[in-house]
């Protein structure tokens, strides 16, 4: 019997005349939690992709439990033996949780569709993660969930697939602290039963060093590290062999460049010359924010969700007072949110903002479109469209090329410069970094700070504590039932803190 239970030499892959794998060497042992790490664009996606039978390798050897595979993994591999949850989740909307969940399995062999069957599945599915969300969610439509339920769908319907292999493309990034370590934990228990390998993709380096044992790096397509072990390789060594270069999971702080505008209180308003850009107002919860100031959202996603989705034109306000220039602010359509200033940039960047069938220059300028009121590109707008992409180090063969031929960082840096088209005098983040690399994550706070810097309010909501220490002015947490519970301003602001705050591990 071989030593690894995946064995991958010398793969390679071309799209068209772009090679993303060039020879790539990866082994994944039984029970063990193998970091597979890479930057954006480096290949990691794309390898999945063949060791899960979504694409086809051009050249090179697989092995599965010791037999050699051939082209088509799915013809040379038992169905369910390797399990994947995609940084872009594949559940289908118009189907219940349950459904979704139980399908895949119930469609080997001759088993007739039961509902209880169903129900049952999703439900003990589920419960290896949140017993709670288990129950309340097993008959709601895919549809209606929110992308942090979806992930939880997609996680557990991998857990529960009986897996040999099981594939995990950056399954965190839109978990809570809490919810990540309660999946570490379920992980590590299959693995001492059952034998599971587990192949982890994140960018997140404490993640990495909770769960994995050894790492293999992907850079420009080829293996950069093969099989280290974690605690014999730093986070500079790891840094630097994906090529970029070493700093904190978050930006630098840079106190110079912080807003010096009056921002928030609790139970009393700023004491600020002038109509503040935007007050928040909730039980004994007050928030008024002055440009340039950038405003963070701590804890549990309920809480932040709602006033994200009210503050962009997503839903109504609910619970909240909102204030826009001392006005009553309540936006009819993300289209109205636009017009009044309001930029919205989504880690959702599937079904909240990347336009797949349009070329890039049509995803650079759809705000400015919707603002101006055209339907078609002009030369002005393909001039700054290119302008921007040299500016902002976005590789792309041609403005006119479709999104996918961009990696999913370099297309979250494009949603932000969209914004940077016009000048929002409020730009709205829901996890702007997620699934992001190091230097992406840096350049995206780059962007955000410039526009800050020019005057614009920023409202970020992240899940990562070290982005809303190293970048906010003040932050607004959240407790695990969506209730705001204070407001920090940013002497105040570390991760313990927030984490007593939201009652969510940092």
């Amino acid at each position: 019997m071989s030593e690894y239970l995946l064995s991958a030499r010398s793969i390679e892959k071309r799209f068209g005349p772009t090679t993303v794998l060039r020879g790539f060497d990866l082994s994944v042992a039984r029970g063990e939690v193998h970091a597979f790490l890479g930057g954006n664009g480096a290949g990691k996606s794309t390898f999945i992709k063949i060791v899960s039978g979504q694409h086809q390798r051009d050249n090179g050897a697989i092995e599965f439990e010791g037999r050699p595979i051939g082209t088509s993994i799915t013809a040379d591999v038992d169905p369910g033996a390797i399990a994947v949850v995609n940084q872009e989740l594949a559940l289908l909307p118009h189907l219940s949780v349950a459904e979704n969940i139980a399908l895949p399995r119930l469609r080997r062999g001759a088993r007739t569709y039961s509902e209880r069957i169903a129900r049952a599945m999703a439900t003990d599915a589920l419960s290896l993660i949140d017993p709670q969300f288990a129950h309340e969610s097993v008959d709601r439509l895919v549809g209606d969930l929110t992308l942090h339920e979806r992930q939880l769908v997609e996680i557990a319907r991998a857990l529960s697939s009986g897996a040999k292999l099981l594939l995990l493309d950056e399954p965190t990034a839109n978990l809570t602290a809490a919810e990540t370590a309660r999946l570490f934990s379920v992980v590590r228990r299959l693995i001492a039963e059952t034998g599971l390998a587990v192949l982890f993709v994140s960018h997140r380096m404490r993640e990495i060093r909770q769960v994995a044992d050894v790492c293999t790096i992907i850079r420009d397509g080829k293996t950069a590290v093969d099989r280290a072990k974690l605690t014999s390789i730093s986070d500079r060594d790891i840094v630097e062999s994906m090529g970029q270069f070493m700093t904190t999971d978050g930006p630098a702080k840079d106190s110079t460049q912080r807003a010096s505008h009056p921002s928030a209180s609790r139970t009393v308003a700023s004491t600020g010359a002038g109509v503040p850009l935007l007050s928040l107002r909730r039980a004994d919860v007050r928030l008024d924010v002055y440009p340039g100031t950038i405003v963070g959202l701590a804890g549990a996603p309920a809480g932040p969700a709602r006033l994200i989705d009210a503050l962009a034109g997503l839903a109504a306000p609910g619970e909240w007072e909102l204030l826009r220039a001392g006005k009553p602010l309540h936006y009819a359509s993300t289209s109205a949110a636009a017009r009044d200033g309001v930029g919205f940039i989504s880690g959702d960047r599937a079904d909240r903002g990347i336009l797949h069938s349009l070329p890039i220059v049509d995803n650079l300028s759809a705000a400015e479109r919707v603002v101006r009121g055209r339907s078609f590109a002009r030369r002005a707008e393909a001039a700054h469209g290119a302008q921007l992409l040299e500016t902002l180090n976005i590789r792309a063969g041609s403005l006119w090329d479709l999104p996918a031929t961009l990696s999913g960082g370099t297309q979250q840096k494009l949603l932000v410069a969209r914004w940077l088209m016009l000048n929002p005098t409020l730009l709205v983040l829901d996890e702007p970094t997620r699934g992001v690399d190091i230097r992406t994550k840096r350049e995206i706070y780059g962007l955000v700070r410039r526009l800050a810097e020019r005057g614009c309010a920023v409202v970020w909501w992240s899940t990562e504590y070290v982005e809303l220490v190293e970048l906010c002015d003040v932050v607004l947490a959240f407790d695990l039932n969506g209730q705001p519970t204070k407001v920090l301003e940013h002497a105040d602001i570390d991760e313990s803190t927030l984490a007593d705050a939201t009652g969510m591990a940092a």
